[in-house]
């Protein structure tokens, strides 16, 4: 009876242990990441300037057919995401490991506003770029 006993809790132990190691993070992106912006003074963005909330969206599926990857669509809080903004093909880049969204913006010569070049989700090894235009 022991040895049952025994022998169940290691067969479980090695259930359990093969489960989390199978989830542990193995570097594998989902196909379509998603992220909501809020960008509180206006940024450049491709050719267009936003401002307020946005849903940015990014689909490798897409990617890979040589469709444009990116979109970034209005979001209104009650309302969700409304309708498409911009939508674009990205440049992946390898960065490290991002802890929350990471919105890489630089100043331009025009009217003091800033442009969006790069982008990366929060748990994610890619950065994306963005072109200067679409």
């Amino acid at each position: 009876m022991r040895f049952r006993i025994i022998v169940a809790s290691l067969f479980l132990l090695g259930v359990l242990a093969a489960g989390t190691i199978a989830t542990s993070g193995d570097g594998v992106v989902p196909p379509q990441q998603w992220a909501i912006a809020n960008f509180t003074h206006p940024v450049l963005v491709t050719d267009n300037v936003l401002m307020g909330s946005y849903l940015i969206v990014h689909d490798d599926a897409k990617m890979e057919r040589g469709e444009p990857c990116t979109s970034f669509y209005r979001f209104d809080p009650v309302m969700g995401p409304q309708e498409e903004v911009l939508s674009f093909h990205c440049t992946p880049a390898n960065r490290p490991v991002a802890d929350k969204l990471t919105l890489t913006e630089i100043r331009t010569d025009r009217l003091d506003l800033h442009r969006l070049t790069e982008y990366q989700f929060a748990g994610d090894s890619e950065g994306h770029g963005i072109p200067t235009k679409p």
